[in-house]
């Protein structure tokens, strides 16, 4: 669904693989991702993903909004370490 050629976009030309998203991708991405996304930004597949949200062991907080599941984008970045950017695209001091 999302790679980091567009963080957050469906109209992408080439898919990331797990694990290797850089700093600059994870500061573009909104408010909130997707479980797809947020799974592999971890180092994770869809269905790990969607089994740890279900065993309520997913690493960060999940929003049911819905019949889906959104991931806030901050507990992501602070999980791993990742200063968020702030409305001009550099880093929040």
């Amino acid at each position: 669904m999302s790679s980091p050629s567009e963080p957050y976009g469906r109209h992408t030309t080439r898919k990331t693989r797990r694990g290797q998203w850089t700093v600059s991708q994870l500061r573009a991405l909104p408010a909130t991702t997707d479980v797809e996304t947020a799974g592999s930004i971890l180092g994770m597949g869809l269905w790990k993903s969607r089994a740890l949200i279900r065993d309520g062991q997913f690493p960060v907080p999940v929003i049911r909004h819905g019949s889906r599941y959104v991931v806030p984008t901050r507990p992501i970045l602070a999980l791993l370490d990742v200063e968020p950017a702030d409305v001009d695209g550099r880093a929040a001091r």
